[in-house]
């Protein structure tokens, strides 16, 4: 199955520009259906490319404008019999990140592509066997949900690209800037400090505007199971602990659309990785297998 209808879209934070309203649906290519996000449980049983076409591997990380190799290769992992490992990054330090990267997968993938946008970088690998910038702070969801329909807009209008193919699936990756609405710093700390932080997900503001039908209706994600990813004191598994004490939130986010009735998909992973600390964000990962129907 060929994967020319995966389209990665890596966003970021504070954007300075003002879009004009984009009408709700468009960012759904259309679709008046309102349907929300719809949350995915993770089979984490994976025999990789012997019962699919193709298995992903989707990393996304605000690297808070600094990097050290030991935290790429934790980014990019030790088990990797995927086909593909898209990898957004935001707030890239002028490191060469791509060397670090290349190094770290040097024996298992190459690389197929990238888009660079100076501190906004998505990079494709795959196997050798085989951003936009999103406005943050909590009070500024409806700037949030312009942003996001105008972005995907412009990818996907086909009255401004009237011969772009369809897209098969359609994966959004980056720091999304949702926050938590409705609940205080401490009181969201002591639940996830319980481990009962899957009870803040009715606070994420990402889920309530899509069920408002404002932003990603169709879409899936996977159950946030694990913390939020920022924001946390650099160098610490603790979060912040500034004068501003933000609240803690899942800004970091991997959504995907099966825009293709033949393609069947099926989420193995979407965890945290809470073993990197060089950033006030922890990398979101997803593992994505899809498999084409038998006509």
């Amino acid at each position: 199955m060929g994967m020319e209808g995966l389209c990665g879209v890596i966003s970021c934070k504070r954007s300075r520009i003002r879009r004009k309203r984009i009408p709700v649906g468009i960012i759904d290519h259309d679709d008046a259906s309102h349907e929300g996000i719809k949350t995915v449980e993770a089979n984490n049983r994976c025999e990789f490319s012997n019962n699919s076409d193709v298995c992903i591997c989707i990393v996304t990380w605000n690297m808070n404008g600094q990097v050290e190799y030991e935290d790429i290769k934790k980014l990019v992992g030790n088990e990797r019999k995927y086909d593909l490992l898209v990898i957004g990054l935001q707030e890239v330090p002028r490191t060469n990140v791509l060397e670090l990267l290349k190094n770290a997968l040097l024996e298992s993938h190459v690389l197929l592509g990238k888009a660079v946008m100076q501190s906004l970088q998505l990079y494709m690998f795959g196997s050798n066997k085989s951003e936009i910038h999103i406005q943050a702070h909590a009070h500024k969801v409806e700037e949030r949900n312009s942003e996001c329909r105008h972005i995907s807009h412009s990818l996907f209008s086909k009255s401004l690209n009237p011969y772009a193919k369809p897209a098969q699936v359609t994966v959004w990756l980056g720091d999304l800037n949702y926050r938590l609405q409705g609940i205080n710093t401490f009181p969201a700390r002591n639940l996830i400090h319980k481990n009962l932080h899957e009870l803040l997900t009715p606070k994420d503001q990402l889920l309530q505007e899509a069920e408002r039908g404002q932003v990603f209706n169709g879409y899936c994600e996977g159950t946030l199971a694990f913390k939020p990813t920022y924001k946390y004191n650099i160098g610490t598994n603790d979060y912040d602990t500034s004068y501003k004490v933000r609240v803690p939130a899942w800004t970091d986010r991997i959504l995907y659309k099966i825009e293709d009735k033949e393609i069947n998909a099926t989420l193995h992973l979407y965890e945290s990785i809470e073993g990197i600390h060089s950033s006030d964000h922890k990398p979101v990962k997803a593992h994505l297998c899809l498999k084409a129907n038998k006509s």
